[in-house]
């Protein structure tokens, strides 16, 4: 097997056909796809045994007898992965025709383990295509993309070889399913080499055109310190030149959210979260001048100019140029 496609799915009734058709008409063969079933209580397994039913494809349907989270179900895949190379999907999304051959062929090519393409945000009737810097050194794909936040560390639109997993010991949070993304940052610190594949060819389905302000809960929240505290763990023998000052700007990033909620609670969090992280705000110039900016005010407690930038990216800018 070339790749192994890991679908999880719980609760996604509405969205799991166009993501099913999406994987079995893709153009790459020698492709198994392995969904697991996280005790979905829905439809969902129904639809995608029906439309498999339509191809010559190689699928399989792990079950999971009680709901154990997106974590897990990823690891239940993994351990039944027998491909070269292990790409994640999202089950509520959905890929582009190429996207496995795209990106094998990139792996290939480039002698690349660890391969990255551009997306869409999709935004019901319109969508936004997001793109991506292109590097072939892991440590700088690590240190400025994922680090210092020029690009997404979600597995979505990462090809991985399996032999890093393998390797590496490393497996997703079980049980932490907020911030699970971050296990991609510790694969690609072994990588030798990284590729990008630099066209949109998978579509994150974003709903609520007005999201960009989060709201966590606490389990959502501590979940998101786990996998932070798991990371810098993992990070503790990674042996690279200013190490420190890209973990500070990660958490800087991991706290940037906070600063375009409504809830002024979360405001508070920006604060209590990483103060120590606040002496590289002006170093990290991978970051928009705006954003260092907006980081600034909060440190210097100016909320009342945080919120009032808030409104006007969240509700006007974002609100309505990405309106459903």
């Amino acid at each position: 097997m070339k790749v192994s496609v890991i679908i999880p799915f719980y609760k996604v009734e509405p969205f799991v056909e166009r993501c099913t058709r999406s994987l079995l008409e893709q153009t790459l063969t020698d492709v198994e796809f392995i969904f697991v079933d996280d005790a979905s209580p829905d439809g969902s397994r129904a639809i995608i045994e029906r439309v498999s039913a339509e191809y010559n494809r190689d699928v399989r349907i792990l079950t999971h007898e009680q709901n154990q989270g997106l974590p897990a179900a990823r690891n239940t895949g993994l351990s039944e992965a027998h491909g070269a190379f292990i790409y994640h999907c999202d089950s509520d999304d959905y890929l582009e025709p190429t996207m496995l051959e795209d990106m094998y062929k990139a792996a290939t090519a480039e002698q690349a383990d660890f391969v990255y393409c551009d997306f869409y945000l999709d935004f019901g009737t319109s969508r936004r295509e997001m793109t991506n810097p292109s590097y072939t050194d892991p440590e700088q794909m690590v240190k400025e993309g994922f680090l210092a936040g020029l690009m997404k560390y979600n597995v979505w639109n990462k090809l991985v070889a399996r032999r890093l997993y393998s390797e590496s010991g490393i497996v997703f949070p079980a049980g932490h399913g907020m911030g699970e993304d971050m296990t991609m940052i510790l694969l690609a610190t072994h990588a030798t080499r990284s590729a990008h594949v630099a066209k949109p060819l998978y579509h994150y389905v974003k709903l609520n055109a007005n999201a960009f302000s989060n709201t966590f809960s606490q389990r959502h929240l501590d979940d998101i310190r786990f996998n932070a505290d798991r990371m810098f763990a993992g990070l503790a023998d990674w042996n690279v030149s200013e190490k420190e000052k890209y973990l500070g700007f990660f958490k800087l990033n991991l706290k940037l959210p906070f600063l375009f909620s409504e809830d002024r609670q979360q405001l508070r969090l920006w604060k209590q979260w990483y103060p120590e992280a606040n002496r590289y705000i002006k170093q990290n110039t991978h970051q928009p001048r705006r954003t260092r900016l907006v980081q600034q005010w909060a440190a210097a407690g100016l909320f009342f100019l945080v919120r009032f930038y808030s409104f006007l990216i969240n509700k006007l800018y974002y609100g309505l140029r990405y309106h459903r």
